[in-house]
């Protein structure tokens, strides 16, 4: 498990999951100096979800577990606001934040990669549907490679998408066990599928 320090973060009402592709807008000027500085060395900075607080003007208060962010792609479409894709890397626990700065920088130990584990039976159908999302609508934000029989990257590419609250999709990047993570998202398709029908 590597340690990091002082990584600057992004705080936005958004999780990012590793390998997950995210389109950001860029218009503080204390994140315009990150994005440029991790974009000309090639260096990570931090995305976490807002526990409490604002994504603009002071610091919010981050959850204590967040996603590497790599600069994959930028656009500046107008005078101060940069179109950036990102693509997510490890996960990281933060053990210590500085809030002194313009930016919130924070100390970290990074996790290493989850294995891969088979898709269990009873879950096949969830990797089904991942494959049908890739080929009907959403492919570009889906990396290759495609991994339909790993039960790790079905379940994050499953949490990437559905429509749930902040705090589930927290929860999901934070288990650390592929196989409980997929079993937490089959209990919330099957909740999604309920409220259909009622």
């Amino acid at each position: 498990m590597a340690r990091l320090e002082r990584l600057p973060l992004f705080l936005l009402n958004t999780v990012l999951y590793p390998e997950q592709r995210l389109p950001l807008r860029v218009f503080e000027a204390r994140y315009m100096d990150m994005v440029t500085d991790s974009f000309k060395t090639g260096q990570p900075f931090g995305i976490v979800q807002i526990r409490s607080g604002s994504e603009v003007g002071e610091a919010a208060e981050p959850e204590d577990v967040g996603t590497l962010a790599y600069i994959e792609g930028w656009e500046m479409t107008e005078p101060g606001l940069l179109h950036i894709l990102v693509r997510g890397g490890q996960r990281f626990a933060i053990d210590r934040l500085d809030r002194h700065s313009k930016l919130v920088l924070a100390d970290v130990h990074v996790w290493d990669d989850e294995s891969a584990v088979a898709v269990a039976e009873d879950y096949t159908q969830m990797a089904d549907f991942i494959r049908r999302i890739i080929q009907e609508f959403d492919a570009h934000r889906i990396a290759e490679p495609y991994r339909f029989e790993d039960a790790s990257w079905v379940g994050m590419r499953l949490a990437q998408l559905l429509p749930v609250e902040p705090a589930l999709r927290q929860r999901w990047l934070e288990l650390r066990d592929p196989v409980v993570r997929l079993g937490s998202i089959h209990a919330a398709l099957s909740e999604l599928a309920r409220e259909d029908e009622s």
